[in-house]
């Protein structure tokens, strides 16, 4: 494992463990497909949540937030209803991202992007 898959890990951990705190249930860690992967999958109250965890150790190329590209927004989604076809709730979705930067501090943003 390379060192920057094991930051990955560990922002992960960091992520759920921050969203537990806030009263989000964790249901999934990294599910897979050979298209994407969805960092995290969990419930906030009524909403089934799909959470893409970004760390950056710089702000250099924008940090965290920028770095969600629409190619990768489209790769999440299409994950996401992957998942959903295996998967079925009824309850409404939405994607979130957890931005950690190298102190640690995170910022959630609900709803940060959507299936337009």
């Amino acid at each position: 494992m390379t060192t920057s898959q094991q930051r990955g890990q560990q922002a992960e951990t960091w992520a759920c463990e921050y969203l537990q705190a806030h009263g989000f249930q964790v249901l999934s860690r990294n599910y897979r497909l050979r298209g994407g992967e969805l960092d995290l999958i969990g419930r906030d109250g009524d909403y089934l949540v799909f959470v893409e965890v970004r760390y950056r150790s710089s702000e250099a190329f924008g940090g965290a937030l920028h770095s969600i590209s629409l190619a990768k927004q489209q790769r999440i989604i299409r994950t996401a209803q992957h998942y959903l076809m295996r998967y079925p709730v009824d309850s409404p979705c939405r994607f979130d991202v957890l931005a950690i930067n190298h102190a640690q501090q995170i910022t959630w943003i609900k709803n940060a992007f959507d299936t337009l």
